[in-house]
């Protein structure tokens, strides 16, 4: 075998052997990738569970406050409208006091 065609044939076996490492490589970074991404998915998805916890936790202090509220304002216009005061809306009947 000529020299040059040893020098061919070293080179392809060369360049052979860098494609085979470089694909093994890129298979080895692609399931790294995708386990990377699998874990970046768990974790959004994490996070929008604890945000819609979250939102719930105060969905549900607004709505607790929010009924207070309504109790505290139900009880002044019974009581205003018991004593007549005018423009107060009784609670039992939705009837405004008129005014005098």
């Amino acid at each position: 075998m000529s020299p040059r065609v040893t020098t061919i044939l070293a080179a392809a076996i060369l360049t052979l052997g860098a494609a085979a490492c470089t694909e093994a490589e890129q298979d080895r970074a692609e399931v790294h990738a995708e386990a990377a991404g699998d874990k970046a998915q768990d974790a959004a998805a994490q996070a929008g569970e604890v945000i819609e916890a979250g939102a719930m936790k105060a969905a549900q202090a607004v709505e607790t406050g929010a009924g207070k509220v309504a109790g505290e304002l139900e009880e002044n216009q019974s009581e205003a409208a018991a004593e007549g005061r005018p423009g107060a809306i009784d609670p039992a009947t939705d009837q405004r006091v008129p005014a005098h």
